[in-house]
């Protein structure tokens, strides 16, 4: 990370955002009384309610937008070993994902979470509600983008792959240009709302619980995957990983797999274990499909906030849906920061049925931790490059001269 981008980065933005909105609830609580902190919430509830609007008016967008295109990448790239490879990222997102459900259920009833309703301050009425409706619901989303995604594959139709490539990048620049952006003001505001309430400042330890639980979970994954990579492969694991620190520290640093990829090309080709072509062609590959990290902290987080904001966990057959959904969203998951979690906005508000508290400190203690989930994900991925070497063994696939540049 160069010097002085982190002040610009999206967790530090959001960082003080967070600062910031809870500074100004605990005011405006102390001065409830006063008419001028009245006007002063009346306005950040509005503003609240606005960009909330916008922020869910664009979740059709983004699931038409990424997952719809990246069918038809796979399809056109379609081959033996890009389909055992898909498998294995959607296998291990999902595993982590379960994992991460597991652990949920048996912990999180542990933890000193309880959802205060006596003794809140009630937030006022919006001023005025400006209504934006989607033009689709998101399941009609995510349906029409499998089917039309698996269609144009079918019928190698290239006008519209060529048009959805071109939603893609035009989505891309709504969420770079206007959802990033408002972020910061829309969580701001959000937590302005909850420390007024007194919601958030009493549930601050908790927080910090969760997310050295969630990195926990992250090495618990990590060392499953190169475990079961060894027993497929027949290879020493360890002669695997212990070359990935780097890769994993420019991780935590660039918040990016795709600004860490010639790192982890480095590291993954220093692996005796791991073979060349294989090297080239599953490395970019994963950094592109393989999200277990944040899958992971995504659903352990949704459990949290659920329990804190809602007073109880999801179902287990939510929660399994959930799943199954969200390793979907992952393979199509924008490359910007916290692009799991802006990519499953949908399946959050339709499946987990988050309102706008729920999802904007979702999307916020997700973004302060992306980093760490970023460097899960790069890491896994050297375990899945290890199966895929251990797959092409098995079945005296010959090594080739691949070089495929994503």
């Amino acid at each position: 990370m160069k010097k002085g981008s982190f002040f610009k980065s999206l967790p530090f933005k959001l960082l003080v955002a967070v600062i910031l909105g809870i500074l100004a609830g605990l005011v405006l609580n102390r001065y409830s009384t006063n008419g001028i902190s009245m006007a002063v919430l009346n306005i950040v509830v509005t503003v609240k309610y606005i960009l909330g609007q916008i922020i869910t008016f664009c979740v059709p967008l983004i699931v038409l937008g990424f997952i719809a295109p990246s069918i038809t990448k796979l399809g056109k790239n379609a081959s033996v070993m890009l389909g055992v490879a898909v498998i294995l990222a959607y296998g291990s997102s999902i595993g982590a994902a379960l994992f991460s459900t597991a652990s949920g259920f048996l912990i999180i009833p542990h933890l000193s979470i309880h959802s205060y309703t006596a003794g809140l301050k009630q937030l006022p009425e919006v001023i005025f509600e400006l209504e934006i409706p989607q033009i689709m619901s998101v399941m009609s989303a995510l349906v029409f983008s499998v089917m039309i995604g698996l269609a144009a594959t079918w019928t190698k139709a290239k006008l519209v792959t060529g048009l959805l490539d071109e939603f893609q990048k035009i989505v891309l620049a709504l969420v770079s240009r206007i959802i990033i952006p408002i972020l910061p003001l829309f969580i701001g505001s959000t937590f302005c709302g909850l420390a007024y309430e007194g919601t958030i400042t009493r549930q601050l330890p908790v927080f910090l619980e969760i997310i050295v639980l969630v990195l926990a979970g992250h090495f618990i994954w990590m060392a499953l995957l190169y475990i079961l990579a060894g027993i497929y492969s027949g290879e020493n694991p360890l002669e695997v990983v212990r070359h990935y620190a780097p890769a994993y520290l420019t991780a935590v640093g660039t918040m990016s797999s795709a600004a860490t990829l010639a790192v982890a090309l480095q590291c993954a080709s220093r692996a005796k274990p791991l073979r060349k072509d294989l090297v080239n062609f599953g490395i970019p590959l994963f950094a592109n499909i393989h999200l277990c990290g944040s899958v992971l902290t995504e659903v352990f987080f949704c459990m949290a906030v659920s329990k804190i904001l809602y007073g109880s966990v999801p179902t287990p057959g939510t929660m399994v849906l959930f799943c199954l959904l969200l390793g979907v969203f992952a393979i199509g998951a924008p490359g910007v920061p916290g692009g799991t979690v802006m990519a499953s906005l949908g399946i959050i508000t339709g499946v987990l049925k988050f309102d706008s508290s729920g999802t904007a400190l979702m999307l916020t203690i997700f973004a302060l931790q992306d980093s760490f989930g970023t460097a899960c994900n790069v890491t896994g991925d050297g375990a899945l490059t290890l199966m895929l070497t251990g797959y092409a063994k098995r079945h005296n696939i010959e090594e080739q001269n691949i070089d495929i540049k994503l």
